[in-house]
């Protein structure tokens, strides 16, 4: 389960909105949930990720240091550094959420799934990208491509597990050398779709 008390990524990937994507109740059903975050101080920022599987069982933490030029190509960098690693240790049709404090990148995302996935449709957002962000966001649309599906949603910074993996690298260094694991999450138990928390107690005409 989340360590320190903290909601399961699932938990909150449930109760957070995802620009540009409905949240129907099949959201209960992501397999896998990834939480990234870039930091930016003069001194040096770092990159952070969290993975975890749908039931909570932990995948992978990273603390990584990071010299970007600015906190948007941070939260980039994160977000191509965590997708490349979840990239490695989950089968390829897995179906992702993705947790972002970035509105701009949440909704980036987003469209960009949209895009390449039905592309009959007229995308709802520009994608704009910083120019500075360099090839991450090319590695990023190739990291989304291959996964079976992803959706991202966008929460508060003190609410990201990756947050404090982002802003203090020097101080959470040991969770880089945590053992490499490949979890399967658990098969759920029903196949009922069960709204998730955020649409629970609304009524039929909400």
């Amino acid at each position: 389960m989340a360590a320190y008390g903290r909601p399961s990524l699932r938990d909150l990937f449930d109760e957070a909105p995802t620009p540009h994507i409905a949240h129907p109740p099949r959201t209960h059903h992501r397999d896998f949930y990834l939480a990234t975050d870039g930091s930016f101080r003069e001194s040096g920022g770092g990159l952070g990720a969290v993975i975890e599987t749908r039931d909570g069982q932990r995948v992978a933490r990273l603390s990584i240091p990071n010299e970007a030029p600015d906190n948007n190509v941070a939260e980039y960098r994160a977000l191509h550094l965590g997708l490349d690693v979840l990239s490695t240790r989950i089968p390829a049709e897995s179906r992702v959420g993705v947790l972002i404090d970035h509105d701009q990148l949440a909704a980036n995302v987003n469209a960009s799934v949209l895009a390449d996935r039905e592309s009959r449709f007229e995308l709802p957002h520009e994608i704009t990208v910083p120019k500075l962000t360099g090839l991450h966001w090319r590695g990023i649309r190739t990291r989304l491509r291959d996964l079976g599906e992803v959706r991202a949603a966008r929460i508060s910074g003190d609410r990201n597990p990756a947050h404090p993996l982002a802003n203090a690298p020097s101080e959470y260094a040991h969770v880089n050398d945590e053992p490499d694991r490949c979890v399967l999450p658990e098969a759920p138990a029903s196949e009922t779709q069960i709204p998730p928390p955020s649409r629970s107690d609304r009524g039929a005409g909400d």
